[in-house]
């Protein structure tokens, strides 16, 4: 566990709380599970599932997370188990197995969601009291998106969650697969957000990287993810989505409209059909505009 330290803060006296990890894998795959969407941004799907007789496994939590992609949680018992190598073994049955995965999707949440899974993007995430640093390094050398996470329990009423890596995106490193791919065109014939981006003036060009340098300069635990229509900047789970239009960038918050004073360029998009996640929507054409969105920005990564 890296050196994070919990105070209860009483008449101005401090006190730490002792976190403990759990003896008992069970239990806190439990505790995640019925409260998956609120820790991680995730949607449960389902637990301990068996993957047949050929492959011989069970994975312990499928779920898809707020972008439409499938995610595969595993769960570290012990510090010599290596869950890393484990996790891909399944993520390779997954991507095999993607009618059988659709079905799950379809029953619990209907034909709309299931039709929506976004395949370009499988989840792996490790969940562990502690990662050793040849973890990290394993995990660094892997073309996967893998995520380790550690946790720590503070008595009975607190749960830590905190991310142990940041999968590597960059800014500058943009995918021309959803131009060259034709799986990544949306089926309802809107242009990728590929093809959009190579049809953006320089200036327009400039206006993104200004804008993504900010984002990541919050913090080195922001993750970009690219999907087929908008970028999704997370940290657990997303906290900004955008949209690329040839004269505007929209930007999505998760942030309650309700609570914040919106400017000239946002609206509250909570009730309104959208691409992207999050229920404030701020329209960006300018470097003015942007200086506009930047406390929202900030109050989103921090939530």
């Amino acid at each position: 566990m890296s050196d994070l330290r919990l105070f209860h803060i009483k008449s101005g006296t401090a006190f730490e709380l002792l976190g403990l990890s759990s003896d008992l894998e069970k239990p806190l795959q439990t505790l995640i599970e019925r409260n998956l969407e609120m820790l991680l941004g995730i949607r449960f799907v389902a637990s301990e599932y068996i993957t047949g007789k050929t492959h011989g496994g069970r994975i312990d939590t499928l779920g898809l997370d707020e972008n439409h992609c499938p995610v595969i949680i595993e769960y570290k018992r012990s510090q010599s188990e290596n869950v890393i190598n484990q996790g891909l073994f399944y993520l390779d049955w997954l991507m095999d197995h993607q009618a059988e995965f659709k079905l799950l999707v379809l029953e619990r949440f209907g034909k709309t969601i299931a039709d929506a899974i976004d395949w370009n993007g499988p989840r792996l995430i490790c969940i562990a009291a502690n990662f050793t640093k040849y973890d990290a390094h394993a995990v660094q050398q892997i073309n996967r998106q893998i995520e380790l996470v550690r946790y720590r329990l503070f008595g009975e009423e607190l749960l830590l969650l905190e991310a142990a890596n940041t999968p590597n995106s960059q800014p500058n490193n943009r995918s021309t697969s959803s131009i060259t791919n034709s799986n990544s065109k949306p089926r309802n014939g809107d242009k990728s957000i590929g093809e959009i981006y190579t049809e953006l003036s320089p200036v327009m060009q400039e206006l993104l990287e200004t804008v993504e340098a900010y984002i990541f300069s919050l913090g080195d635990d922001v993750q970009r993810k690219e999907l087929k229509l908008y970028y999704a900047y997370r940290r657990l789970k997303n906290f900004a989505t955008l949209v690329l239009q040839k004269g505007r960038l929209l930007l999505y918050l998760h942030l309650p409209p309700s609570g914040e004073t919106l400017p000239t360029n946002a609206r509250d998009v909570s009730q309104v059909g959208h691409w992207g996640t999050g229920d404030i929507e701020l329209s960006i054409s300018n470097q003015a505009e942007f200086d506009l969105a930047k406390p929202l920005i900030i109050k989103a990564y921090e939530r």
